[in-house]
């Protein structure tokens, strides 16, 4: 039943619920990307489990988001269980084996995983923006920034790398504006204030250096299987809009270092997308297009994105035409929203004449789903209604003592535990700040013994002149007391003269 070039996945049951037919993936498609759907509790993360088994196996390396803890059992061989051992005896999968599987942990904030961190730089303008849901005017004085820090040669790594030129930015702002074009002190203000909730909600923790090296996301054992990397993400969850960026960050990285290959025999990466919705709740219409961009040119990268969320709605359009490979879960339709969402997930599938898939959609049991994926050429199979594979691995979270020893073990472990802090914009403009200070404090000392010196000459040449006495005899008295009396008289005499003569002219 297992076969190298592809994925079991479950096997299909017909109306009278008899064995129908083994459901695969076909490895060599993908990479055409895929969509998880349904409600909670109705079996999503199993599936995400078994194909992330599925591609390790195949030596295809796995990055997955685990939101609920659960995925951290792929790392720990599974515990006979008897639902687990009957459910694989009824879809007839009779080599059913428990196995561990080559895990590596991840966490943004470096307590349950090895830490990820990224460059401000490497995040760039557009998606810090939308990490701190800036206005148009805040994004436009933000790209500023990052052109200046271009333009002169100052490395952003960390948040006070950004809080520093946007400090910059503010105490030169008229040159900068005259240059580069209007920037207020108001959106500066606005944008530190936005940097300093990020740093709140842990964004410290993911901005700085040793940044991520993609290709340690791509790696496979000795023995030919395929790492699974998951990110702790319960804690990040607290922070939607920090998880739903990072992952996009990632997600374009990837787009952009990987070569072009085409299509590959199996996926070089395969990228699953939990909660999805968070990605594109409230998000611009230019980030839709970046995502849809991304997701549709990836492929030829060897990379299969496949969207984890329990609506298909969550979606838009343009991104969900390009996910062929399909696993629905049952929906309720209780709202005219969730009946809106039922009938479009079976509008999507390629119809199967025995059963109707819009009604079959709210009747699925937990572990099942409706499978549709692509077959030779591309084409879309037919619609099967499916019992899931039971996975081989724990089905459950890992303890605090297992994780940290799996940790241990990790062929990463001691690449990214400790910061690095290098010369960047901080030290940089503060270096500047301080050259320019003490230049400013030069100057006022030379202008301030300048002063001194020039006062001491003057007092020197007061000192040189010959000195009078200005004590008067009592004849120079009188003589100047008679003077001052008879210029007060004619100079009353010939006011009145003056206006005499006016008044005589009248």
């Amino acid at each position: 039943m297992l076969q190298d070039d592809k994925i079991y996945l479950g096997t299909s049951r017909k109306p009278d619920d008899s064995l129908n037919q083994a459901e695969y993936m076909e490895l060599k498609l993908a990479n055409r990307h895929g969509l998880i759907t349904g409600a909670t509790g109705t079996g999503k993360t199993v599936s995400l489990q078994i194909l992330a088994e599925g591609f390790s196996n195949a030596g295809v390396p796995v990055f997955c988001a685990d939101v609920k803890g659960d995925l951290s059992g792929v790392a720990i061989a599974g515990k006979s269980k008897d639902f687990l051992e009957k459910r694989a005896s009824d879809i007839g999968l009779e080599d059913y084996q428990y196995q561990d599987f080559p895990a590596i942990f991840w966490d943004l904030f470096g307590e349950k995983g090895h830490p990820i961190r990224t460059t401000v730089s490497e995040m760039g303008p557009l998606l810090l923006s939308r990490l701190m849901d800036l206005t148009d005017a805040q994004e436009g004085v933000l790209n500023i920034a990052f052109r200046i820090a271009d333009d002169e040669g100052l490395l952003l790594l960390d948040m006070k790398d950004l809080q520093s030129l946007l400090a910059y930015i503010s105490e030169n702002s008229k040159e900068i504006s005259a240059r580069l074009g209007n920037v207020s002190k108001q959106s500066v203000s606005a944008i530190q204030r936005s940097l300093l909730v990020l740093e709140e909600q842990g964004g410290s923790h993911f901005f700085g250096e040793p940044a991520l090296e993609i290709g340690d996301l791509m790696r496979t054992t000795r023995d030919g299987r395929g790492s699974i990397n998951i990110l702790a993400a319960d804690k990040l969850m607290m922070s939607p809009r920090l998880y739903a960026t990072f992952l996009l960050w990632l997600l374009s990285e990837l787009f952009e270092e990987l070569p072009e290959i085409g299509d590959p025999e199996k996926p070089r990466l395969v990228f699953f997308f939990d909660e999805a919705h968070l990605l594109f709740d409230d998000a611009p219409k230019i980030l839709v297009d970046r995502v849809e961009q991304v997701v549709k040119l990836i492929r030829s990268k060897g990379v299969g994105v496949y969207f984890v969320t329990q609506n298909p709605l969550d979606v838009p359009d343009g991104v969900l035409a390009q996910l062929g490979n399909r696993i629905q879960h049952a929906l309720r339709a209780y709202t005219p929203r969730e009946q809106k969402a039922v009938k479009t997930a079976a509008e999507t599938f390629r119809p199967n004449p025995d059963f109707d898939a819009q009604d079959t959609i709210s009747n699925l049991g937990v572990g099942e789903a409706l499978v549709s994926t692509l077959e030779k050429k591309g084409v879309p199979s037919i619609v099967q209604r499916t019992l899931i594979r039971p996975p081989q691995s724990r089905l459950g979270p890992l303890s605090d003592a297992e994780r940290a020893q799996v940790v241990a073990v990790s062929p990463v472990a001691g690449q990214y535990d400790k910061a690095i802090d290098r010369e960047s914009a901080f030290e940089v403009l503060a270096k500047r700040a301080d050259e320019k200070a003490r230049a400013e404090e030069e100057q006022e000392r030379l202008e301030a013994e300048e002063e001194a010196r020039e006062s001491e000459a003057r007092r020197e040449a007061r000192k040189s002149r010959p000195r009078r006495s200005n004590r008067q005899s009592v004849g120079e008295a009188a003589l100047k007391s008679v003077a001052r009396t008879v210029a007060n008289q004619l100079g009353r005499a010939l006011v009145r003269g003056i206006l005499g003569s006016l008044k005589r002219g009248f």
